[in-house]
């Protein structure tokens, strides 16, 4: 079982974004997911809700039940866990580096969000875990504004995901109905970023990008 972590300290990186569109990008390339919100304002199991059934599984946990939880959703035969944390809670972000087996560290690429993935960049780094910081709800075709954020979040000691998850309105139009641009438009821009998203994840967590070929590590 892989166990994915989407932790940032800052509010309004686009966090629960990510971890719905991604859990879904796993469960559409045949693994058996599972989306776990970590945040008190339980937007990710809204969004579950909304979806009226359809996979990924969406489940929520305090962060203090999180290593029983995955413990029992990896007996429950999951195979990719996916960690969706609050902002501004220690403990939850914590708990979810120390489970993970990849941390992705959501921030737009401004200067006051940069500067305030400081904290998180300390504990991603104290803990040993592969972390990388996701540039994302960018504006299109701003290479400068990408190389210039790049070279911040370096300057933290982390590693960047080598593209830009763009500000596109696919991304949230359907939302409330619980869908994902990967869903709605799967051909457009946004599902190409997400779909990329995961093949950079399978690529680091040595996993095929879909279920053939899956081996008995993910069991």
């Amino acid at each position: 079982m892989i166990t994915i972590a989407i932790v940032s300290q800052k509010g309004g990186s686009g966090k629960t974004t990510i971890a719905t569109h991604l859990a879904t990008a796993a469960s559409k390339a045949g693994y058996v997911t599972c989306l776990i919100d970590t945040d008190p304002q339980a937007t990710a199991a809204a969004w579950g809700d909304w979806r009226g059934g359809r996979d990924p599984e969406v489940i929520t946990t305090p962060p203090t039940r999180l290593g029983r939880t995955i413990a029992d959703v990896g007996k429950a035969g999951a195979q990719i866990v996916v960690i969706d944390t609050p902002p501004n809670a220690d403990v939850a972000a914590r708990e979810a580096v120390k489970a993970a087996d990849l941390v992705l560290i959501p921030c737009r690429p401004r200067t006051f969000d940069l500067h305030a993935i400081e904290t998180t960049a300390g504990l991603a780094k104290g803990s040993g875990k592969p972390a990388f910081v996701v540039l994302n709800a960018g504006p299109a075709r701003a290479p400068s504004l990408f190389s210039e954020a790049c070279a911040i979040v370096r300057g933290y000691g982390l590693d960047v995901v080598p593209f830009m998850i763009v500000d596109r309105a696919a991304f949230h139009r359907d939302a409330g109905s619980g869908r994902t641009a990967v869903e709605t438009e799967p051909t457009g821009k946004a599902a190409e970023e997400i779909e990329t998203l995961w093949q950079f994840v399978c690529n680091h967590v040595i996993m095929p990008s879909n279920k053939h070929g899956i081996t008995e590590s993910l069991k």
